[in-house]
């Protein structure tokens, strides 16, 4: 059998629309295809063709704090077709990698399914600005697609800092700085602080991974930033509970009131596989901060955000449970997704029912009249 190249393989996940490649010691090239995991029909990969493709892509310092640390993370442009982000790492002493798909072409907001109110808050001049939800949920395309709406409509000095850098912008109206963690800064918060000296008007933080990241964050937003920032939690509540709950007892006060001050919105998502077509959809929960939700914020009763959510429509917002109704209402994803990816199953079945129930009703006085 000839050796697996790797532009090969690459060739075929762009070809397959595949958005990860899995390259397994002893098991052979997986595709994760719309969300499902699809092995290539070929043998199984042996430690030599693993290491010979990690090091076919692999500079050498990076290889070398593979073999340090036993992991290692990365872009790489495939030419000028797409990039990736690398996960390089030993497993059971063997070489295995995870390759995620970097499309060039950006999403607009439109494309990924975002309301208008979302755009709105890309013309604010200060605030702190949350994509959260868990790993793979598109966090990076839609802020990716974020800074590309303000590169071409706002005239600014936009700071990205990321680990890796995924997309590449190019500057359109918009002056664009790209720093990389352990590349050309040593970390996320090192990077916000040193960036408040480089003359920003926004500021794009890839992960607030830490309550030094995240103090430094909200400090950018106090100063008078528009600052973006993802966190791994699902829904506004628990994600401002999250970013409380990271600091000692003695100062969680004092960072409930900066939150309530500088937070502007909270963008909650998670990618569905499609019922209707090939693909998957994203569904969110988007919490605009208003004057009762800042209130809510600074006496730490979070649990009531979501009532204010409900009762929010006017101001772009809505629950998750809301969305997926209306996505599976439209026949888009499947009422086992709808019910699994719910956050009240109970409340959405009663929902349904009802809607149900009210187009009875409204049939039945149609053919009455």
């Amino acid at each position: 059998m000839p050796k697996l190249e790797m532009a090969d393989l690459l060739d075929l996940v762009l070809q397959e629309g595949a958005s990860d490649l899995h390259l397994p010691c002893y098991s052979p090239p997986t595709l994760r295809i719309h969300g499902e995991l699809t092995p290539l029909d070929v043998p199984p990969m042996q430690p030599e063709d693993t290491e010979y493709l990690m090091k076919s892509i692999t500079s050498e310092a990076n290889q070398q704090k593979l073999q340090q640390d036993g992991t290692v993370d990365f872009g790489f442009a495939f030419g000028e077709k797409a990039r990736f982000r690398v996960s390089a790492f030993r497993a059971r002493g063997n070489i295995a990698m995870v390759l995620r798909t970097i499309s060039n072409d950006l999403l607009t907001l439109e494309q990924i399914g975002l309301p208008n109110a979302c755009k709105d808050i890309l013309f604010r001049p200060r605030g702190l600005v949350l994509v959260t939800g868990p790993t793979g949920s598109g966090k990076s395309t839609t802020l990716a697609s974020m800074i590309d709406v303000i590169n071409h409509e706002r005239s600014d000095h936009i700071i990205t800092i990321e680990d890796p850098i995924e997309f590449y912008h190019k500057s359109v109206k918009c002056v664009i700085t790209q720093r990389e963690v352990h590349n050309d800064v040593p970390s996320f918060a090192d990077a916000i602080r040193r960036a408040l000296r480089q003359d920003p008007d926004v500021i794009l933080v890839g992960e607030m991974r830490d309550n030094e990241t995240i103090s430094a964050a909200i400090t950018a937003a106090e100063t008078g930033h528009l600052v973006f920032g993802t966190l791994h939690t699902t829904g506004s509540a628990e994600t401002i509970d999250r970013i409380v709950d990271s600091f000692p007892t003695n100062q969680q006060a004092q960072i409930r009131t900066q939150l309530a001050s500088t937070l502007i919105c909270v963008i909650s998502q998670l990618l569905l596989k499609r019922k209707d077509k090939k693909g998957r959809i994203a569904a969110f929960e988007i919490m605009v901060t208003t004057p009762s939700i800042q209130a809510l914020i600074r006496d730490g009763k979070t649990f009531r955000i979501t009532s204010d959510i409900q009762t929010g429509a006017k101001y772009g917002m809505n629950t998750l449970d809301t969305h997926l109704i209306r996505l599976y209402n439209e026949g888009k994803i499947s009422y086992g997704d709808l019910i699994t990816k719910s956050r009240d199953p109970e409340g959405v079945q009663q929902k349904l029912h009802q809607l149900l129930m009210e187009q009875g009703a409204v049939g039945g006085q149609k053919m009455k009249n």
